[in-house]
Protein backbone atom coordinates (compact mmCIF):
# COMPACT_ATOMS: atom_id res chain seq x y z
CA UNK A 1 0.00 0.00 0.00
CA UNK A 2 1.58 3.36 -1.01
CA UNK A 3 2.70 5.28 2.08
CA UNK A 4 0.77 8.45 1.17
CA UNK A 5 -2.51 6.51 0.83
CA UNK A 6 -1.84 4.67 4.07
CA UNK A 7 -1.25 7.96 5.88
CA UNK A 8 -4.36 9.57 4.37
CA UNK A 9 -6.43 6.72 5.82
CA UNK A 10 -4.87 7.01 9.26
CA UNK A 11 -5.30 10.80 9.43
CA UNK A 12 -9.11 10.64 9.21
CA UNK A 13 -11.47 10.08 12.16
CA UNK A 14 -11.99 6.57 10.92
CA UNK A 15 -8.24 6.15 10.68
CA UNK A 16 -7.79 7.26 14.30
CA UNK A 17 -10.23 4.56 15.36
CA UNK A 18 -8.32 2.00 13.26
CA UNK A 19 -5.02 3.06 14.85
CA UNK A 20 -6.51 2.73 18.34
CA UNK A 21 -8.03 -0.68 17.64
CA UNK A 22 -4.67 -1.94 16.40
CA UNK A 23 -3.58 -1.81 20.05
CA UNK A 24 -6.52 -3.93 21.20
CA UNK A 25 -10.29 -4.43 21.06
CA UNK A 26 -12.41 -1.74 22.74
CA UNK A 27 -16.00 -0.65 23.31
CA UNK A 28 -17.46 2.48 21.70
CA UNK A 29 -17.27 4.26 25.08
CA UNK A 30 -13.60 3.38 25.47
CA UNK A 31 -12.84 4.61 21.94
CA UNK A 32 -14.73 7.86 22.57
CA UNK A 33 -12.83 8.49 25.82
CA UNK A 34 -9.44 7.82 24.22
CA UNK A 35 -10.09 10.04 21.20
CA UNK A 36 -11.93 12.80 23.05
CA UNK A 37 -15.07 12.41 20.95
CA UNK A 38 -18.71 11.82 21.87
CA UNK A 39 -20.09 8.31 22.06
CA UNK A 40 -22.67 9.22 19.39
CA UNK A 41 -19.95 10.30 16.96
CA UNK A 42 -18.03 7.07 17.54
CA UNK A 43 -21.19 4.97 17.19
CA UNK A 44 -21.87 6.51 13.76
CA UNK A 45 -18.34 5.71 12.64
CA UNK A 46 -18.43 2.18 14.07
CA UNK A 47 -21.72 1.36 12.34
CA UNK A 48 -20.29 2.49 8.99
CA UNK A 49 -16.99 0.67 9.57
CA UNK A 50 -18.81 -2.51 10.53
CA UNK A 51 -20.90 -2.27 7.36
CA UNK A 52 -17.74 -1.76 5.28
CA UNK A 53 -16.01 -4.77 6.83
CA UNK A 54 -13.37 -2.81 8.73
CA UNK A 55 -14.40 -3.79 12.26
CA UNK A 56 -16.27 -6.68 13.83
CA UNK A 57 -17.88 -7.44 17.17
CA UNK A 58 -15.84 -9.80 19.29
CA UNK A 59 -17.87 -9.91 22.50
CA UNK A 60 -19.53 -7.84 25.23
CA UNK A 61 -18.44 -6.11 28.43
CA UNK A 62 -20.64 -5.13 31.38
CA UNK A 63 -21.75 -1.49 31.32
CA UNK A 64 -23.42 0.85 33.83
CA UNK A 65 -26.87 0.18 32.37
CA UNK A 66 -26.35 -2.59 29.80
CA UNK A 67 -23.54 -4.60 28.21
CA UNK A 68 -21.45 -2.87 25.53
CA UNK A 69 -20.17 -4.51 22.37
CA UNK A 70 -16.42 -4.90 22.01
CA UNK A 71 -15.01 -4.06 18.58
CA UNK A 72 -11.83 -5.23 16.88
CA UNK A 73 -10.33 -4.83 13.43
CA UNK A 74 -11.07 -7.46 10.81
CA UNK A 75 -8.01 -9.44 9.61
CA UNK A 76 -8.18 -7.77 6.20
CA UNK A 77 -7.51 -4.32 7.67
CA UNK A 78 -4.33 -5.49 9.38
CA UNK A 79 -3.22 -6.99 6.08
CA UNK A 80 -3.96 -3.72 4.28
CA UNK A 81 -2.02 -1.60 6.78
CA UNK A 82 0.97 -3.85 7.39
CA UNK A 83 4.18 -3.23 5.47
CA UNK A 84 5.60 -6.61 6.48
CA UNK A 85 3.46 -9.21 4.69
CA UNK A 86 4.71 -8.81 1.12
CA UNK A 87 8.47 -8.53 1.83
CA UNK A 88 8.33 -11.33 4.40
CA UNK A 89 6.37 -13.66 2.11
CA UNK A 90 8.68 -12.83 -0.79
CA UNK A 91 11.74 -13.62 1.31
CA UNK A 92 10.28 -16.92 2.51
CA UNK A 93 9.49 -18.04 -1.04
CA UNK A 94 12.98 -16.96 -2.16
CA UNK A 95 14.55 -19.06 0.61
CA UNK A 96 12.47 -22.10 -0.34
CA UNK A 97 13.31 -21.56 -4.02
CA UNK A 98 17.02 -21.77 -3.21
CA UNK A 99 16.61 -24.82 -0.97
CA UNK A 100 14.39 -27.11 -3.05
CA UNK A 101 13.99 -27.95 -6.75
CA UNK A 102 11.50 -25.82 -8.69
CA UNK A 103 8.97 -28.61 -9.20
CA UNK A 104 9.04 -29.46 -5.50
CA UNK A 105 8.50 -25.80 -4.58
CA UNK A 106 5.53 -25.56 -6.96
CA UNK A 107 4.06 -28.71 -5.44
CA UNK A 108 4.50 -27.30 -1.92
CA UNK A 109 2.77 -24.05 -2.84
CA UNK A 110 -0.23 -25.95 -4.17
CA UNK A 111 -0.39 -28.53 -1.37
CA UNK A 112 -3.34 -27.36 0.71
CA UNK A 113 -5.70 -26.30 -2.05
CA UNK A 114 -8.60 -28.18 -0.45
CA UNK A 115 -8.18 -26.44 2.88
CA UNK A 116 -7.83 -22.99 1.34
CA UNK A 117 -10.78 -23.55 -1.00
CA UNK A 118 -12.90 -24.64 1.96
CA UNK A 119 -11.91 -21.52 3.89
CA UNK A 120 -12.81 -19.20 1.00
CA UNK A 121 -16.09 -20.89 0.11
CA UNK A 122 -17.35 -21.51 3.63
CA UNK A 123 -16.73 -25.25 3.53
CA UNK A 124 -18.69 -26.15 0.41
CA UNK A 125 -18.02 -25.96 -3.32
CA UNK A 126 -20.22 -23.51 -5.25
CA UNK A 127 -23.26 -25.17 -6.82
CA UNK A 128 -24.79 -24.81 -10.28
CA UNK A 129 -23.37 -25.28 -13.76
CA UNK A 130 -19.74 -24.76 -14.71
CA UNK A 131 -20.12 -21.09 -15.65
CA UNK A 132 -21.89 -20.41 -12.35
CA UNK A 133 -19.07 -22.10 -10.41
CA UNK A 134 -16.42 -20.19 -12.36
CA UNK A 135 -18.24 -16.91 -11.61
CA UNK A 136 -18.30 -17.88 -7.93
CA UNK A 137 -14.56 -18.64 -8.03
CA UNK A 138 -13.87 -15.21 -9.56
CA UNK A 139 -15.94 -13.57 -6.85
CA UNK A 140 -14.11 -15.47 -4.10
CA UNK A 141 -10.72 -14.42 -5.49
CA UNK A 142 -11.87 -10.80 -5.48
CA UNK A 143 -13.42 -10.85 -2.02
CA UNK A 144 -10.75 -12.85 -0.18
CA UNK A 145 -7.49 -12.38 -2.10
CA UNK A 146 -7.91 -8.79 -3.27
CA UNK A 147 -7.98 -9.72 -6.96
CA UNK A 148 -9.81 -7.74 -9.66
CA UNK A 149 -11.11 -10.49 -11.92
CA UNK A 150 -14.08 -11.13 -14.18
CA UNK A 151 -15.29 -14.06 -16.26
CA UNK A 152 -14.93 -14.09 -20.04
CA UNK A 153 -16.76 -16.53 -22.33
CA UNK A 154 -15.21 -16.69 -25.80
CA UNK A 155 -15.06 -20.29 -26.92
CA UNK A 156 -13.59 -21.08 -23.51
CA UNK A 157 -14.25 -19.95 -19.97
CA UNK A 158 -11.60 -17.70 -18.50
CA UNK A 159 -11.12 -15.81 -15.26
CA UNK A 160 -9.26 -12.65 -16.33
CA UNK A 161 -7.69 -10.16 -13.96
CA UNK A 162 -7.01 -6.45 -14.37
CA UNK A 163 -4.04 -6.86 -12.03
CA UNK A 164 -2.42 -9.43 -9.75
CA UNK A 165 -2.73 -9.33 -5.94
CA UNK A 166 0.52 -11.34 -5.68
CA UNK A 167 2.48 -9.29 -8.21
CA UNK A 168 5.51 -9.06 -5.94
CA UNK A 169 5.96 -12.83 -6.27
CA UNK A 170 4.50 -13.94 -9.58
CA UNK A 171 7.14 -12.23 -11.71
CA UNK A 172 9.89 -14.52 -10.38
CA UNK A 173 8.00 -17.49 -8.96
CA UNK A 174 5.75 -19.28 -11.46
CA UNK A 175 4.73 -21.65 -8.67
CA UNK A 176 2.60 -18.90 -7.08
CA UNK A 177 0.40 -18.78 -10.21
CA UNK A 178 0.21 -22.58 -10.18
CA UNK A 179 -0.89 -22.48 -6.54
CA UNK A 180 -3.80 -20.18 -7.42
CA UNK A 181 -4.52 -22.35 -10.47
CA UNK A 182 -4.81 -25.33 -8.13
CA UNK A 183 -7.09 -23.34 -5.84
CA UNK A 184 -9.41 -22.32 -8.69
CA UNK A 185 -9.52 -25.92 -9.91
CA UNK A 186 -10.59 -27.10 -6.48
CA UNK A 187 -13.36 -24.48 -6.32
CA UNK A 188 -14.81 -25.03 -9.81
CA UNK A 189 -14.38 -28.82 -9.90
CA UNK A 190 -12.92 -28.84 -13.43
CA UNK A 191 -9.43 -28.77 -14.98
CA UNK A 192 -7.85 -25.30 -14.95
CA UNK A 193 -4.79 -23.93 -16.78
CA UNK A 194 -3.12 -20.72 -15.67
CA UNK A 195 -2.46 -18.28 -18.53
CA UNK A 196 -1.23 -15.36 -16.42
CA UNK A 197 0.67 -12.42 -17.85
CA UNK A 198 3.74 -12.07 -15.63
CA UNK A 199 5.13 -9.03 -17.44
CA UNK A 200 4.57 -5.54 -16.06
CA UNK A 201 1.91 -5.12 -14.89
CA UNK A 202 1.19 -8.78 -13.98
CA UNK A 203 -2.40 -9.89 -14.64
CA UNK A 204 -4.20 -13.04 -13.57
CA UNK A 205 -5.65 -15.45 -16.12
CA UNK A 206 -7.10 -18.92 -15.61
CA UNK A 207 -8.66 -20.97 -18.41
CA UNK A 208 -11.25 -23.57 -17.41
CA UNK A 209 -11.81 -26.72 -19.49
CA UNK A 210 -15.41 -27.14 -20.66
Amino acid sequence: MPEELRQQLLDTSRGRIVTLLRTGARTADEIAAKLGLTRSAIRLQIVAMERDGLVRRTGKRPGTTRPSYVYALTPGVELLLSKAYVPLLTKLVDVFAEAVPRRQLEALLATDRQGLAADLSGGKRPSGGLKSRVTAASRLLNEHLGALTHVEVNGSLRIKGASCPLAALTGTHHGVCLAVESLVEEIVGAPVRECCNREHPPRCCFEIAR
